[in-house]
């Protein structure tokens, strides 16, 4: 299937085609059961898209015709912004609704979680987006596909490119940020040598001093916000101006994508475990990150140490063990095997959204989930009173290995 959507990509890239890539959440799909269910678009992109609406009308709308190719179905959307906020109340949104009901692949709630690929094709740029070729990924090998096009793509953060290139161009990013760096306050040497995570997430944490009276769950969240924009800005100033010179050939434009490409996803890789083990290092509980367990296994987090981990004669009962995937849906396995000593895992992650089964799943392999505690909303209600928060999961944690 990876190589279906590979090929499915090279037809909707080229002048006229824009990408809008996110993880489906739970309320883009129907496991929340909201009224307001459809996807969720940044007010900013649908207005490329659909320059039609105004803010002179209320609640204005576009329909367009979409072909959801990687299930073969149809559908005749319509995207709207809910401009009540420009009347006196609140709502101020823009969703892409009229998928087809429950039966629409995009609705599914198995489907939270999934990188989906919303290609738009516009053939006038005065003109609204007339045409949407979107691909739901269903596995793992079609999440790394596209990732290896765009980039990671990671829980509430879409992405919008611009495809008119032989890999498309990002044409929006988060300048508005307190944390968007301007030309003048990157580090001389960080033009030379592109930062490494460490570094980044260490201004990230300078950066956001107010952060360190909030609690883990908030603080967590909010510096890996900051983080995402000190690297968009550094890569703006040290990239860009590599592209507006061009390419002598196609391989050498290919090569530097790719190098682009893999320092975004070694970015995405590091920066949750990182803000984690600053957060750990802060709220003074003892843990080992990234050492071995057994054999070669190398968990993300060990508690108290890996010392004691190794220790035959340290009591099971006061060891303790952690993942950390941004994302779960289908990769939280991966943790099963990091530990033999502990039975029961934890894993801490950013997705909005898991699924009844998925997470039954989870819970039948003993793998309990954490989650910053303002995600905790866009879990079922089922769900989330068995969510531990990070804050939760830190005072239970020292607790246990007291």
């Amino acid at each position: 299937m990876s190589a279906d959507v590979r090929q499915w990509s090279e037809t909707v890239t080229g002048p006229g085609w824009y990408w809008f890539v996110k993880r489906l959440s739970g309320n883009d799909t129907l496991l929340n059961k909201s009224h307001q269910a459809g996807l969720y678009i940044p007010r900013s992109v649908a207005f490329h898209l659909f320059p039609s609406m105004k803010p002179s009308k209320v609640d204005p709308r576009a329909q367009f015709a979409a072909s959801i190719d990687s299930h073969n179905a149809e559908a005749m959307p319509t995207a709207i912004w809910y401009n009540n906020k420009l009347r006196g109340k609140t709502r101020n949104e823009c969703r892409i609704t009229n998928w087809g009901g429950k039966a629409s692949p995009l609705l599914d709630p198995e489907a939270t979680g999934s990188v989906c690929v919303f290609a738009f094709q516009k053939e006038d740029e005065k003109k609204d987006a007339a045409l949407c070729c979107v691909w739901l990924c269903s596995t793992i090998e079609e999440e790394d596909a596209i990732e290896d096009r765009v980039g990671p793509v990671e829980p509430g953060v879409g992405l919008f490119y611009d495809a008119s290139g032989f890999a498309p161009h990002p044409i929006a990013a988060p300048q508005d940020s307190p944390c968007w760096l301007k030309a003048e306050e990157i580090p001389a040497e960080w033009r030379v040598n592109f930062p490494e995570a460490r570094q980044i997430v260490a201004m990230s944490v300078q950066r956001l001093p107010t952060a360190k009276a909030q609690g883990p769950d908030q603080r967590l969240l909010r510096r890996r916000e900051c983080e995402y924009a000190l690297f968009r800005s550094v890569e703006d100033v040290t990239v860009k101006p590599r592209i507006d010179e061009g390419f002598a050939t196609v391989d050498l434009f290919v090569d530097f994508a790719n190098k682009v490409t893999n320092r975004r996803k070694s970015r995405s890789g590091a920066s949750l475990e990182l803000h984690t083990k600053t957060i750990f290092e802060e709220e003074s509980l003892a843990h080992s990150h990234d050492e071995i367990s057994e054999g070669s296994k190398r968990p993300d987090f060990l508690f108290p140490s890996a010392s004691a981990y190794r220790n035959a004669n340290f009591p099971v009962s006061k060891l303790r063990m952690l993942g950390v995937k941004t994302t779960c849906k289908d990769r939280w396995r991966q943790i099963l095997n990091e530990a033999d000593r502990v039975r029961d895992k934890f894993l801490l992650t950013l997705q909005a959204g898991v699924s009844p089964r998925q997470f039954a799943e989870m819970e039948s392999e003993n793998v309990t989930l954490v989650v910053p505690a303002p995600l905790h909303e866009t879990y079922v209600p089922a769900i989330r009173a068995r969510l531990l928060s990070l804050d939760s999961f830190i005072k239970q944690t020292r607790d246990a290995c007291a």
